[in-house]
């Protein structure tokens, strides 16, 4: 177990693959049953991370009946037992933070001083969702004097939760915390991209918890479809595309189990004309998530800026994007990673190349990075354009990459229309020093995280989910816990009191 440091220190530090590749249910590991293994290839150099077991439905059925066998126990375990694992378990992802940062830097292309703050990020959810295990509360119902009637909150089951490639090791770890602390057993399955922090995680925290009760079983679309489908699995829980999404859904529909989905976004950044136009060109960078190659549901991909600051917002735009430099994530010195695979890059690209063809004007970027120690990774430059419209598809199409679209207004009625003319509404940031402009933005707006003079940032406790095709249910709050929960409700009649 090695012990944090900082993540300038981590330049130091070789990657630390996880040494069992197969799938990890009823607490050990198994190969595949159909014997298939994929290749795990790492997106900053182009090089082979080795191969990963691809499960396939009669492996998810495996891990099923595991999970399904040991909710029996870990739905007893007291509350503050429970607490006390999770607890537990966020000490060991701090102590080894560096470690899987590194993991996550060679898997996804994400920089290491990004991943090392994820793991830190996915300790606290698991410390603060310790915290509410005797919250989850029912209540009592007056109904006259021989009457008790009272409801109680249970765990649901089994848990199944699909995560995206874009933050594997936070999601994986962050995203158990909740369901567990409910006292619901889970079943993990990594991005097909990146799936090697999920299965070290395992390695680290499996005897923690009894047999069966955190289960990471990697593998493609039939494993999937058939986690979604289980009639053992109680809830499924998707991180992902709106097309992934709507999958999910009908896998779900036949046998009637919940669903959480946080989808994709088109998100909107909106600036009046009073905004300062330094503080604007900071947020339009800041929430495209450059660092990360725009590889994220929640960034402002549309920047709707008012014409009186529009020119000056553009220039400083300019100067500020010289920051991000696409380099190899491993390196703590990167500060702009790799695209997560050749699919993927190959979408942004043409992407970029249908932006110049409708004639959005490149205000930086727009290809590919010239140094020579770059060119066997999946590089993309940070890329603006401006001078967009909503009839060109970047403007209106999720990429998710490094790819940000700038549009003047000056009809603010016409500015929200189409802010809210996309199927999407996760996100959004409001740019002005008017108190009424950005309250009465913010009801307009049809999204549901909204960001007034910031940009980007997530706040534990405070309700993550989204309007429209962006998704169901909230998440990064104590509402995210109870909904792993189902409400029964118990009436007593008491016998009359003997003379």
């Amino acid at each position: 177990m090695t012990t944090a440091v900082s993540p300038q220190a981590a330049s130091a530090q070789a990657v630390v693959l996880p040494k069992n590749r197969g799938a990890y249910y009823g607490g050990a590991w198994h190969e595949p049953k159909s014997g298939r293994y994929v290749e795990t290839i790492n997106p900053g150099t182009g090089l082979s991370l080795g191969k990963v077991a691809e499960a396939s439905a009669e492996d998810i059925d495996a891990a099923v009946a595991s999970a399904k066998a040991a909710f029996k126990e870990w739905r007893r375990v007291l509350p503050l037992e429970r607490a006390k694992i999770l607890r537990q378990i966020a000490n060991i992802l701090r102590q080894n933070a560096n470690e899987l940062a590194m993991i996550d830097a060679a898997d996804c292309g994400n920089p290491v001083r990004e991943m090392v703050s994820d793991a830190m990020i996915a300790a606290t959810q698991m410390e603060f969702f310790a915290g509410f295990v005797t919250e989850m509360k029912g209540s009592s119902i007056p109904m006259g004097p021989d009457v008790v009637n009272f409801s109680v909150r249970e765990p649901l089951g089994v848990v199944g939760r699909i995560i995206p490639f874009n933050h594997p090791f936070m999601f994986c770890a962050g995203k158990s915390a909740a369901p567990l602390a409910a006292g619901n057993t889970v079943i993990v399955k990594p991005p097909e991209q990146s799936p090697l922090s999920s299965l070290r995680l395992a390695e680290l925290i499996g005897g923690l918890l009894p047999p069966g009760t955190f289960n990471v079983v990697p593998g493609g679309r039939e494993a999937g479809q058939r986690l979604a489908s289980h009639p053992d699995v109680a809830m499924i829980a998707l991180i992902g595309s709106v097309p992934t999404g709507r999958a999910v859904m009908k896998a779900a529909a036949d046998t009637v189990k919940r669903t959480m989905l946080e989808l994709g976004g088109k998100n909107a950044l909106i600036a009046y004309g009073d905004a300062d136009p330094d503080e604007v060109a900071a947020g339009v960078i800041g929430g495209m998530n450059f660092t990360w190659c725009g590889q994220s549901c929640g960034s402002t991909s549309r920047a709707f800026i008012h014409e009186k600051i529009y020119d000056a917002v553009i220039e400083r735009i300019k100067a500020r994007i010289t920051h991000f430099k696409p380099g190899i994530p491993t390196d703590p010195a990167t500060t702009m990673g790799a695209i997560v695979s050749k699919a993927q890059y190959d979408r942004v690209v043409s992407y970029i190349e249908s932006a110049k063809k409708e004639g959005a004007r490149v205000v930086s970027g727009g290809g590919p990075p010239s140094d020579p120690a770059l060119a066997k990774g999946f590089y993309i430059e940070p890329t603006v354009f401006a001078d967009v419209n909503m009839k060109m598809k970047i403007a209106h199409e999720e990429i998710f990459g490094p790819v940000l679209g700038v549009l003047k207004w000056s009809d603010e009625a016409k500015m929200l229309d189409e802010v809210n003319s996309v199927e999407y509404g996760l996100t959004a940031s409001i740019w002005t020093n008017d108190l009424n402009t950005a309250h009465r933005t913010a009801m307009a707006v049809e999204a549901g995280y909204i960001w007034i003079n910031e940009v980007g940032k997530h706040f534990l406790g405070a309700p993550f989910g989204g309007f429209k095709q962006s998704g169901l249910g909230r998440e990064e709050c104590f509402e995210e816990m109870l909904s792993f929960t189902q409400e029964k409700n118990i009436h007593l009649k008491l016998k009359p009191a003997k003379s």
